[in-house]
């Protein structure tokens, strides 16, 4: 079963905010992303369902995590298994 933990996450913002992803600080460590390797998305077609974005991240340390943004919320989690 997957979990979520709430994280700060440091963004380019281009033509919309919260756009890609550039670092994390999760329990008190800063995490470099080296590379977005995926990217979906879910809800927000309709007025009822929230829209969350899903980034699958490679960090600096090797390690490949997945980041979610709560559109309704303006908050980030990290997931996990």
């Amino acid at each position: 079963m997957k979990r979520l933990e709430l994280v700060h996450v440091e963004c380019y913002s281009g033509y919309r905010a919260h756009e890609a992803p550039r670092a994390f600080v999760w329990k008190g460590k800063r995490y470099q992303i080296v590379e977005i390797r995926d990217r979906w998305y879910e809800g927000g077609m309709s007025g009822k369902s929230v829209k969350l974005d899903y980034y699958r991240v490679l960090a600096a340390d090797g390690r490949e995590y997945v980041l979610r943004y709560n559109d309704r919320f303006d908050t980030w989690a990290i997931l996990l298994k």
